[in-house]
């Protein structure tokens, strides 16, 4: 389902860990498993890594206490209350993929409390080509109540992907505009899959000031969006 650097997606309460892509290996974060509880949809970790131990979720799986996991990408959320565990989790992280095996010599550690608006990274090499009617990330942020609550297509390429996150996936694209703010990069959830890199169109609802709960929150984001293969675009 997810360099050393935090990015939120729209504000302080939506905190999210990327590992930065360098030329050949993406930096890993090493924990070693004490305990795991297996729910419904995910199971909950409790890890050590190095003296500190905190709490990972994944999508179900079967894991081995005592093993050594590495991840990548981790979704960080803040006061997250688990339904059937009836629990409350301070701070917990949803990893996307666990491996058992290390990119050798790229290992650092999660970094942990941080405070200001930081965005995921522009990548200036994007540049989509749109038709004179397309609405670009940057119309979005600009005009976001003419929007808001209407359903949109949108091109572009992603950037970032958490899977199997709250029951959808979260995908991260740009195209290569931006509003006077800086906005550059939108959200989009969908029960779709994207690969990092690829080249998209999504069809979805725009919605504002959206709250999902347990300090998930966002500004402007697409929801409940299709995939649209690129030769049906029009």
């Amino acid at each position: 389902m997810f360099c050393l650097m935090i990015f939120l997606v729209s504000c302080n309460w939506n905190r999210e860990i990327r590992l930065e892509q360098t030329n050949t290996q993406r930096p890993e974060h090493m924990v070693v498993l004490n305990e795991f509880i297996q729910g419904s949809q995910y199971t909950y970790m409790r890890v050590s890594e190095d003296d500190e131990e905190l709490w990972l979720a994944i999508s179900k799986q079967q894991l081995k206490k005592g093993e050594t996991y590495y991840f990548q990408d981790a979704l960080q959320m803040t006061d997250f209350y688990s339904k059937e565990l009836d629990r409350t989790f301070d701070l917990i992280y949803f990893v996307s993929e666990l491996k058992t095996d290390s990119e050798e010599g790229n290992i650092v550690p999660i970094p942990r409390a941080h405070k200001g608006s930081i965005k995921t990274e522009a990548k200036a090499e994007i540049k989509i080509e749109k038709e004179a009617d397309d609405i670009s990330i940057a119309m979005l942020y600009q005009n976001p109540n003419e929007y808001a609550g209407k359903i949109v297509k949108i091109k572009g390429v992603v950037v970032k992907l958490n899977k199997a996150v709250l029951d959808r996936n979260w995908i991260h694209i740009q195209d290569g505009t931006k509003d006077e703010a800086g906005n550059y990069d939108l959200t989009i959830t969908s029960q779709d899959l994207a690969e990092v890199d690829e080249k998209v169109m999504f069809e979805g609802i725009i919605s504002i000031n959206k709250n999902f709960g347990s300090g998930y929150f966002y500004k402007l984001i697409m929801e409940n969006a299709k995939k649209i293969p690129l030769d049906k675009a029009n």
